[in-house]
């Protein structure tokens, strides 16, 4: 087995091919981890079939070991422990079932180059709901494929080519086969208000007015009220081809709800995201002093300051005091 130098601890085996490098299988003892850009001077461009799974049998290839330092003798090499990967901007193709059974797998961060996506490749990455996506050029389909895929509630960050990034959340829904006993059959039901942000897609592209335009279809639906209020939230805060219109009912939006929005801010501890909807609501005093005493209460120093300085510009104190002598 030959060992390389790299950013993180993995045990590889891989077929070298003239466009590049396949990992016919990846496995790593870290929690946080990114898989090799090149090995022997080769871009890596494709994982194999079951190339992550935790449960995958052997595969025949050139074995390669990829060490950042010491490694504990009891470390688990089997990805069941993996929590966050990162993929390499080279990847150009996935291959069916490649990260079955990564359970704990929570986020992933990838560049929007991967042009094929095979078939369960995610299937039973059932804590799988981050993921950060770098656009190099032309809009990919790795968007269309997750939101396809997983009908949970995903969190989704888009960095494009000039540096621009939005957020994006995809809100849960729900498809269940229920036993019709009387009709012998099964009847098809979906349950959940985020199915038509997971099929927004045309021709597996995503454009940001067509997801804003399902916002207030999306509100007269059974839906969560704190993922509607964390798609608001973060298309306002980057608010990447937000037009007017769609900006004045996300913070409508959050007018409605200011007080549940700086409690989500102050669990957060996120106090430039407190100012910023500070700025764009009309907190009331009862509001502002419940946050005050949330946030002594929360150890949360810079989030009340913020909040002090906001209640003594919209409700001073003691201007209008009068002494009898």
């Amino acid at each position: 087995m030959e060992t390389v130098s790299g950013v993180n601890n993995w045990k590889l085996v891989i077929r070298r091919e003239a466009a590049g490098v396949t990992l016919l299988r990846a496995v790593t003892c870290d929690e946080r981890a990114a898989l090799p850009e090149e090995l022997f001077g080769l871009p890596v461009t494709a994982l194999g079939d079951h190339a992550l799974a935790p449960t995958a049998g052997e595969a025949e290839g050139e074995a390669v070991q990829v060490t950042c330092g010491p490694v504990a003798a009891d470390a688990d090499w089997n990805n069941h422990g993996l929590r966050e990967l990162t993929l390499p901007p080279s990847l150009r193709r996935v291959g069916d079932y490649a990260f079955l059974n990564c359970d704990r797998l929570k986020t992933l961060r990838l560049w929007d180059g991967v042009t094929f996506w095979g078939g369960g490749a995610l299937m039973n990455c059932r804590a799988l709901d981050t993921f950060h996506l770098t656009r190099t050029g032309e809009q990919g389909e790795s968007l269309a494929y997750f939101a396809d895929e997983l009908s949970r509630e995903l969190d989704v960050t888009v960095t494009e080519p000039d540096g621009q990034t939005a957020r994006l959340l995809f809100p849960e829904y729900m498809e269940v086969y229920e036993e019709n006993c009387p009709a012998h059959h099964f009847d098809y039901n979906i349950y959940g208000a985020g199915y038509p942000y997971h099929h927004c897609f045309r021709q597996k592209k995503l454009t940001m007015k067509e997801y804003d335009g399902l916002w207030r279809s999306y509100l007269g639906m059974e839906h969560d009220d704190g993922a509607a209020l964390r798609l608001a939230w973060w298309r306002l805060r980057y608010p990447v081809e937000l037009t007017e219109q769609a900006e004045r009912r996300y913070t409508a939006y959050l007018r409605d709800h200011t007080d549940e929005a700086v409690r989500w801010l102050l669990a957060e501890r996120d106090p430039a995201g407190l100012r910023f909807l500070l700025a764009r609501t009309e907190p009331t005093r009862e509001l502002l002093s419940g946050a005050c005493a949330l946030a002594r209460e929360e150890g949360a120093p810079e989030a009340l300051a913020i909040l002090l300085e906001e209640q003594h510009k919209r409700f001073p104190s003691g201007l209008d005091k009068t002494f009898d002598l």
